[in-house]
């Protein structure tokens, strides 16, 4: 109001623009207007005397007087310059208004279509078997009283009652449709974020470090800062040392070259180091929305019913969320939209855009390993982990061993490689699962992926390298492993690659990344690099 006032009181002055002055003294800023007649009684007569308001000033003047002299041209024109000046200051900070009025208006996550506070999928009445159906009198009731986010579709109804539902998107599942949102709808419905201020709380699966990490992450992030949570570290085998596993995250995760604040193991069964990402979430939130992003499957229902359940137990906004959370369950793409969550006091949004493992199966040359296996070792075998991932060993040593990490009921059967293609087609589906069934095997269209690696190694004592594959797990290669019983050999000495030819359906990925420090040898072979006082100061810190 303050600023209108003002626009309203400099616009009658007009300002010449031909004119200019070296330097000037600041003065009062003073209107004159129109000469108004006064009235002067004089002490020589009982009538009074017209005077103008300028006679008035001239006549104080002249005699001397106290009153203030008229000001001259110069005076006026400085005036009229001060004016012009301020009237300049003025129109900048209302374009500077403007400006920033233009930038919170970015496309948000759009809160006026109503979704399920279940699974984050818009609302619809018209298709049954399709994410978000809700009954029409149900959906116009709740409409009616303004009661739409506590709407729970058909689908996770049912997921809340243990049952399973299909996968969405293809795979045997839903279709999809208007209604469902792809993985680039998605990312574009978040795109915003690169252009706001928000805390981002990404989750990574311990499991799938690598397929879970969201290689496109700063395209949604941005330079806002990030709180990583590392989840499901209560499956990595007992005996193993998290101070290992922590260096070697934080290791990983530099050389993504995000903004990350923290990083934080945590296991959202157990509750281990959810008290801590709450705390951390309550110091760096300064305001602003809270985003948890997270890959299908990584746990982000699970995450957020933590995280909520220990907010809530200093923040009431927290407690009520509780109510409306998301539904979890064994279903991989659980979550199929962003939800909204008003889990903080005063004001900001918590925002969240989702199989057991038992860890560790070696498969080596041991005493020949099932009678299969000659003083070669592996070299010549394939190695089949269910119907996923064919691994056919090219060139390793005698004593080389794969350590199996992922699904504790995936089978793992090695046979030799020039009877594998034999093998697949006739257990596939039988002994090798998943698919389970002939019937589904026959719709299945095979490992049509085929990935040549060459591993080098120097040190024979530690693993080589993992290989790991997205969705599923990851095998820890160890070049020479003296526990295995096999004799001694000089093979180290000459050879210093691993040559494999790793088979997996289209879609899946495959990295070769440093070992994780998993088990208790994780500890042994495990070494921290040296650091600068630079690197150590802008290194991320890790808790759990």
């Amino acid at each position: 109001m303050a600023l209108k006032t003002l626009s309203t009181f400099l616009n009658p002055i007009s300002f010449p623009k031909h004119c200019t002055l070296s330097a000037f003294n600041p003065v009062s800023l003073n209107i004159y207007r129109k000469s108004t007649p006064v009235s002067c009684k004089s002490t020589h007569s009982d009538s009074p005397t017209q005077l103008s308001l300028s006679d008035t000033k001239l006549l104080s003047s002249d005699t001397g007087g106290t009153g203030a002299a008229a000001p001259t041209r110069g005076d006026r024109f400085l005036e009229r310059q001060q004016a012009d000046e301020a009237a300049k200051v003025i129109i900048k900070e209302i374009k500077k208004s403007k400006k920033k009025t233009k930038t919170k208006k970015v496309l948000k996550v759009n809160s006026a279509t109503a979704c399920c506070y279940g699974c984050g999928a818009p609302l619809q009445t018209s298709e049954l078997d399709a994410p978000g159906y809700v009954d029409k009198d149900t959906y116009e009731l709740k409409k009616k009283h303004h009661q739409l986010r506590t709407i729970l579709c058909g689908r996770c109804k049912l997921l809340s009652h243990g049952h399973m539902i299909t996968a969405v998107g293809g795979n045997g599942g839903y279709s999809g449709g208007k209604q469902f949102v792809s993985a680039d709808e998605l990312r574009e419905k978040l795109s915003h974020l690169r252009h706001e201020k928000a805390l981002i709380v990404k989750l990574v699966d311990i499991v799938d470090f690598n397929g879970s990490f969201l290689s496109r992450v700063r395209d949604i992030a941005g330079a806002n800062p990030i709180i990583l949570v590392v989840t499901k570290v209560d499956l990595l085998p007992k005996g193993t040392d998290f101070n290992c596993v922590g260096d070697w995250v934080v290791e990983a995760t530099t050389k993504k070259k995000l903004n990350v604040l923290s990083v934080h193991l945590t296991s959202s069964k157990s509750l281990v180091g959810i008290v801590g990402v709450a705390s951390e979430i309550q110091k760096e939130k300064k305001g602003r929305d809270v985003y948890i992003l997270g890959s299908a499957n990584v746990g982000k229902s699970a995450f957020i019913s933590a995280l909520l359940k220990m907010m809530a137990q200093r923040d009431p906004a927290a407690a009520a969320a509780q109510k409306y959370k998301p539904i979890q369950s064994a279903v991989p793409g659980t979550t199929l939209g962003p939800i909204q969550i008003d889990a903080f006091l005063g004001g900001g949004k918590l925002v969240g855009s989702e199989a057991k493992y038992s860890l560790g199966c070696q498969v080596a040359s041991k005493n020949g390993m099932a009678g299969t296996f000659n003083t070669n070792g592996l070299n010549g075998f394939s190695i089949f982990w269910g119907g996923l991932v064919r691994i056919d060993v090219l060139k390793v040593l005698p004593e080389t061993c794969l350590t199996f990490y992922g699904p504790k009921r995936l089978p793992i059967h090695a046979v030799p490689t020039d009877e594998a293609d034999e093998f697949y087609k006739k257990e596939l589906g039988v002994l090798l699962t998943p698919p389970t069934g002939k019937d589904r095997a026959a719709e299945w269209r095979g490992l049509e992926t085929v990935q040549q690696l060459q591993i080098n190694f120097e040190d024979a004592e530690r693993p080589a390298s993992d290989v790991a594959i997205s969705g599923l797990g990851w095998i820890t290669i160890e070049p020479k492993r003296k526990s295995l019983g096999v004799s001694e050999s000089n093979f180290a000495e000459t050879i210093k690659e691993l040559h494999f030819a790793v088979h997996v359906p289209k879609p899946v990925e495959i990295f070769v990344r440093p070992s994780i420090p998993a088990g208790k040898a994780g500890a042994e072979w495990y070494q921290y690099r040296e650091l600068t006082e630079k690197e150590e100061e802008i290194r991320p810190k890790w808790y759990f």
